[in-house]
């Protein structure tokens, strides 16, 4: 199993590079934004991160595991409300790590003016968990999971950038994009990984990575 992790971690650290770069660019030109505006892009982007994120963990999972998504599977070999939770906390719980609590891990060390945690699932619990519950719908009829990977890995990556953003408080000092951005890899490279492709394979039956 700690293979295949390492497989997976190395296999997805070159478009998670990609993504940190777009992220720093980005923050490049954003970076005065109103605390309104970068909050507001926030909950535009945590939101469908937690969508995508939602249909490739629940698709995973029933790609592996499960045969049937009709009414008969609830008692069956495919639990479908197995797959409700798993496709929740897989995404909830990781995207909430991904975009939130490591940001703000790094906007403490960092001594950011403005540094919050905003949890989506409690804050705009509304939004966040209804886009979580559409995902997995989506995975049940559609499940597949390379284009919506490759979405949400972006998504996590400006969604957590935007949360830094807020915290900024005015200009960003040259020397500390470096640090920003490996704050950016790590809050995307492992959570992403480990919520779309790990998780989820804990919870299938004899699996080769048990």
């Amino acid at each position: 199993m700690t293979r295949q992790i390492l497989q997976e971690l190395k296999s997805h650290s070159p478009f998670t590079c990609i993504g940190t770069l777009t992220g720093i660019v980005i923050m490049v030109f954003c970076q005065r934004l109103p605390y309104e505006v970068s909050y507001k892009l926030f909950y535009i982007l945590h939101p469908i991160h937690v969508f995508l994120s939602a249909l490739v963990t629940a698709a995973m999972y029933k790609l592996h595991e499960c045969k049937c998504m009709d009414a008969r599977c609830i008692r069956g070999k495919c639990n479908l409300w197995k797959l409700l939770i798993i496709g929740y906390v897989g995404s909830v719980g990781i995207a909430t790590m991904s975009d939130s609590i490591i940001p703000y891990i790094g906007e403490i060390m960092l001594d950011m003016p403005n540094r919050g945690i905003h949890l989506g699932f409690i804050e705009k619990w509304w939004l966040v968990n209804p886009m979580a519950v559409a995902g997995i719908i989506v995975a049940i009829y559609w499940p597949k999971t390379k284009f919506p990977h490759a979405g949400h890995v972006l998504l996590s990556t400006w969604a957590s950038l935007f949360h830094i953003i807020m915290a900024l408080g005015g200009s960003l000092s040259w020397f500390l994009y470096p640090v920003i951005a490996l704050f950016l890899f790590i809050a995307v490279w492992i959570p992403c990984c480990v919520s779309d492709i790990v998780f989820p394979l804990l919870f299938v039956r004899n699996n080769k990575m048990k």
